[in-house]
Formats: C-alpha cells, structure tokens, sequence
C-alpha cells in the first residue's frame, strides 16, 4: 500500500449514493483533490475517458476542483452504474458541506437519484419486450 490509500478521514461527510445495482458509500473531506475508489485512484479504478471526466463533474459544477478529498467503497453493477452512484454520493456529500451548492448541483441534476434500472423479462419473451420471431411454417 502507498502513501495515497493512508489518508485520514476523519472529520469528514458521509452520504451515500445508488444507480443501478451499484450502492457507493462515499466520505468527503476537505483536502488537496485525491479521489480514491475502493483503495485506488480513480483513474486506475476506472478506464474510460468519458467515466474519469464523468466522476469530477461535482467539483467542475461548483468551480472546486482540488478543494475536496474524495474517498469511496463503490460495490454491484458495473462501472457506468458505480460512477452514477459516485456522482450521487459525491453531490450529497458536498451539500453537507455548503448548502449553498444545491442551485448548481440541482440545475445539472447531479442531486436526484437516477431511478432507471433494467426491465425485467418476461415469461413468453424473448428480452423483456421483444417478442420471439414468428414462423408461419
């Protein structure tokens, strides 16, 4: 383990956030910027592109980026749906620290919990509503 995963989180906000299957328990604190997802930093946690620049938007929103500490148990689904639930996590926990934050982080709707989810599938489908193919003969 390097010096990164030993920060010290003590005085910190804690929220949490949901998307999909995934569940995000998120502690913030006041710091230097370091993001850490499941004892890495988020740009070894996560690949993409679209998902490390997806996971600052909180901190763009609100023109802080370097301000906070970020560290995060993120767990189930996969990763689209663990950066959804960061960004909730993230969001509420900045509302703990300023309320005056809400305006921005509401317009972007960073603050909501995303409710969609899978479609379950049904008895005589083939997906949940696609049908299986018709055969006349």
């Amino acid at each position: 383990m390097n010096q990164i995963e030993k920060l010290d989180f003590k005085d910190s906000k804690y929220a949490t956030g949901r998307r999909k299957k995934s569940i995000a328990k998120v502690w913030l604190k006041k710091g230097t910027g370091k993001i850490l997802v499941n004892g890495k930093t988020y740009d070894e946690y996560f690949k993409r592109v679209d998902h490390i620049s997806g996971l600052i938007k909180p901190f763009e929103v609100i023109n802080q980026t370097t301000s906070y500490d970020v560290r995060c148990s993120v767990k189930g689904g996969g990763h689209s749906g663990q950066i959804g639930a960061m960004l909730h996590g993230i969001s509420k926990a900045l509302l703990q620290f300023d309320s005056a934050f809400k305006p921005e982080l509401k317009k972007q709707k960073l603050t909501t919990r995303d409710s969609r989810s899978v479609e379950r599938k049904k008895y005589g489908h083939r997906k949940a509503r696609r049908s299986f193919q018709f055969s006349k003969r």
